[in-house]
């Protein structure tokens, strides 16, 4: 599934506890939920917003004894990709240099990190080139 995905904060943060743990029961999300944050989120929340998203179709389960037990049906990269298209359309109006920029002025960025990024840039220009040729 490549298409966007528009994913508020709990539904990550449910997709996050997907991830790592690869499948999960609805208490088992609620109790990794509850470990991260201050309040704690009650057990029917995060399964009505389980079943929101199986039905957005990010998620899946299956019935393991009376218990459901959901898996992630989208990978991190795509929902990092789809919303950070959906971040940059709307805040740089789809200008991805303008975002990098924001991104470099505005958070303090360490010497290494600098080397890491133009290490990135420079790569992509060698794969560039060598999709041009």
């Amino acid at each position: 599934m490549g298409g966007p995905h528009h994913l508020g904060d709990l539904q990550y943060a449910i997709m996050r506890v997907l991830w790592d743990e690869g499948e999960a029961t609805v208490s088992r999300v609620q109790e990794r939920l509850s470990s991260g944050e201050e309040r704690d989120r009650a057990l029917t929340t995060v399964a009505t917003m389980l079943t929101k998203m199986e039905k957005k179709g990010v998620v899946a389960h299956k019935n393991v004894g009376r218990q459901f037990v959901y898996r992630a049906l989208i990978e991190e990269k795509s929902i990092h990709r789809s919303m950070v298209h959906e971040l940059t359309q709307r805040l740089f109006r789809g200008d991805f240099s303008a975002l990098v920029s924001h991104l470099l002025t505005e958070q303090e960025i360490d010497k290494e990190e600098v080397e890491r990024l133009k290490s990135l840039i420079a790569e992509k220009g060698v794969k560039e080139k060598r999709r041009g040729r």
